[in-house]
């Protein structure tokens, strides 16, 4: 069964996550990711560690299978010129360099690979993007979660701001870059559009970051105040947040009116709670989050917590643990949904990653190639060229 995206190759020149996590998941999608590296040296994401395997850095190896990669100094001319006979025959170029002017320089801007290819796809990823007064400054993702506007307010009420403890705005880049791909692709080729030309996209880790203020930002530019730091609390819900039971913390998520007769009825304490003044609608809950949790709190601690989510999910009520990466990565409700990807690598044995979330009920998402060690392809892929 083919692939959605099996006869599209992408070259890849980027490094770090975003870049990579981007053609990862075309890559996992079918497409032929070419990754170009430096010679000797790589994605400088192959030195990031602890943890290492055999020398080899888990980060990397998290986001770089279903790749393969060949070492290219493009500072030298015959490089340079493989890398643009591979341009001629390629759909997808994906650069993370900042800065156009270091592109323009290299004979690798948008401009210069179009004249060799007009039905490339073009896509840069950098911390601030190529248009508007903070272009071309260098960005990691702590700097965009800082600049977006989400550090500020993650974290506890008193607490300093807090970052996210994922590379959540590098992720996020990187599918957003993901969905512009694919849908200039589809604009190319589409007979209706009748362009049959590539275009250039321009993907900034702080754009991508900024996306995720969607509600805060609605309600900032409702009231013109600036959103407070509530830590687990819900602005506008409750009960929606963490809450104690005997051994640990669990989730109860209360978004409805009928949701919150249902809760009072599984703790029986419909008669006392559920008729209170200060709990009787949403509004009034909010009002008296401190006093309510206080009170479901007092119930919910004499039972654990795996009870206490097995009895509200089966009555309906949503609820969940609070689980560690561990629990997560070995639960079985995640390995039946094949999100654990296992790959045979040459020299480590068994790799292990996190599956593409992408279902689909046909050719949907495939895991062929194992994370590649540094120029492992050279010689296949420099032979593709020459035959």
């Amino acid at each position: 069964m083919n692939n959605p995206l099996d006869k599209i190759r992408v070259l890849e020149m980027t490094e770090a996550l975003a870049g990579p996590y981007c053609s990862m998941m075309l890559g996992d999608l079918g497409a032929d990711v070419i990754k170009i590296e430096r010679p000797t040296v790589g994605d400088q994401s192959r030195k990031w560690g602890p943890p290492f395997l055999d020398g080899q850095s888990a980060y990397f190896l998290s986001v770089n299978r279903n790749k393969r990669s060949l070492e290219l100094d493009i500072k030298a001319p015959d490089d340079l010129k493989v890398l643009h006979r591979l341009v001629a025959q390629s759909d997808v170029f994906i650069t993370n360099i900042p800065r156009m002017e270091s592109l323009r320089r290299a004979a690798i801007d948008p401009d210069s690979l179009h004249r060799i290819n007009p039905r490339l796809i073009y896509a840069a990823i950098s911390g601030y993007g190529h248009t508007g007064p903070k272009a071309s400054r260098p960005g990691y993702d702590i700097i965009a979660q800082g600049e977006a506007g989400l550090m500020a307010i993650t974290g506890e009420e008193n607490g300093p701001a807090t970052r996210f403890p994922t590379p959540i705005a590098d992720i996020t880049a990187g599918i957003y870059t993901v969905i512009g791909i694919l849908s200039a692709l589809y604009a190319r080729d589409n007979a209706a559009s009748g362009s049959n030309v590539g275009q250039f996209i321009d993907v900034a880790l702080v754009d991508a970051q900024t996306t995720w203020l969607a509600n805060i930002g609605g309600s900032f530019f409702a009231t013109g105040e600036r959103p407070e730091r509530l830590g687990n609390i819900h602005p506008t819900i409750t009960p929606y947040q963490p809450v104690r039971a005997k051994d640990k913390m669990m989730i109860v998520a209360v978004g409805t009116e009928r949701l919150w007769a249902r809760l009072c009825e599984v703790l029986g304490i419909a008669d006392r709670l559920q008729d209170d003044p200060r709990y009787a609608n949403n509004p009034s809950r909010n009002a008296h989050r401190s006093t309510l949790i206080a009170e479901l709190e007092e119930i919910l601690m004499t039972r654990d917590a795996a009870e206490w989510v097995e009895e509200l999910v089966a009555n309906g009520i949503p609820a969940g643990p609070i689980n560690y990466p561990d629990d997560t990565l070995t639960d079985e409700h995640l390995l039946a949904r094949k999100m654990i990807v296992e790959l045979e690598h040459p020299a480590l044995g068994l790799v292990r990653s996190i599956g593409n979330p992408i279902n689909m009920s046909r050719n949907g998402p495939t895991y062929r190639r194992h994370p590649p060690q540094l120029g492992e392809h050279n010689e296949e892929i420099r032979g593709e060229l020459a035959g």
